[in-house]
């Protein structure tokens, strides 16, 4: 077998590194940063190298809060008769994700990120058939998703340890979704306030580093404004002493940094911020 990793972000990249380590035989297309991958290349790809068996790439790359057009991806390797592999760890329940109508045959997520629990747990939602399939091929035994799967299929249980309050906290967190009213409350929710804080951060001279065509709503990045004096260092610390934390830079070539727009977070969190971030420019602009 022989995986093409889409990347075009830290994450995408991440997963050349996994492949690597695993000696898994792979090539990656690499996209800048602040471009969707293109679903026309990628298919380029495929009918040039028909030895390429799976394609993976990132749904929402928080490197730079692009939201990826998974969409067009899978049609394109579906069409081509390869697996289609996603990595929604920052999307899933965020965003809604048809997944059988895109031909997604391994989706994989976590327990906190959009679900609003505690980390602890991935989980896979694959194509029953090719779950089979991978039978034995595990380069793993913690991460063997065949092995596990036919160990809950008889009792229920995770093969090793189970981590409990992990697995209680998911199922808690799973009925607060629903009482909020599901994925597309949520993704409501998380959406107005990414475009809130856009907004204000806009006023203050602040840009996203991305379009807003491509802008997810999981997750902002932003460049710092022109001529700034202070440090991320300063920043962070400022802000994390009035009750909020936010994210570094994960690109390389600018000065950034990031917001997340998801959890427990509404319009009064996003107004509160802005007010410390007003402050703080404020501040470091009179030393």
């Amino acid at each position: 077998d022989k995986l093409l990793i889409i990347a075009n972000g830290a994450y995408g990249e991440r997963m050349a590194d996994i492949a690597a380590h695993a000696g898994i035989c792979h090539v990656v297309y690499n996209e800048v940063y602040y471009k969707v991958p293109d679903a026309q290349k990628i298919a380029e790809i495929l009918d040039n190298d028909p030895s390429i068996t799976h394609v993976s790439m990132v749904h929402s790359e928080t490197t730079s809060g692009i939201l990826n057009d998974i969409e067009a991806v899978a049609k394109a390797v579906k069409a081509r008769n390869r697996t289609m592999i996603v990595d929604a760890m920052s999307s899933f329940g965020g965003v809604d994700i048809p997944i059988g109508e895109w031909g997604i045959d391994f989706i994989i997520s976590s327990a906190n990120k959009c679900i609003q629990g505690v980390p602890g747990f991935s989980f896979i939602i694959a194509d029953r058939e090719k779950l089979i399939a991978s039978k034995g091929k595990a380069r793993s035994l913690s991460l063997d998703l065949y092995d596990q799967w036919e160990t809950m299929n008889k009792d229920g249980k995770w093969r090793f340890t189970s981590p409990t309050h992990v697995v209680l906290a998911f199922s808690q967190a799973l009925k607060e979704m629903e009482e909020e009213g599901g994925i597309p409350a949520r993704s409501r929710r998380y959406t107005e306030n990414n475009r809130l804080l856009i907004e204000k951060m806009a006023e203050l001279g602040i840009h996203p580093y991305i379009e807003a065509e491509h802008q997810g709503p999981i997750i902002t990045t932003f460049c710092y404004p022109e001529n700034h004096t202070f440090s991320f260092t300063e920043m962070y610390t400022y802000i994390k002493d009035r009750g909020y934390a936010i994210y570094p830079g994960k690109v390389t070539e600018a000065d950034t940094f990031r917001i997340g727009n998801i959890g427990e977070i509404y319009r009064d969190d996003i107004l509160k911020l802005m007010e410390i971030i007003t402050e703080f420019l404020r501040e470091s602009s009179h030393e």
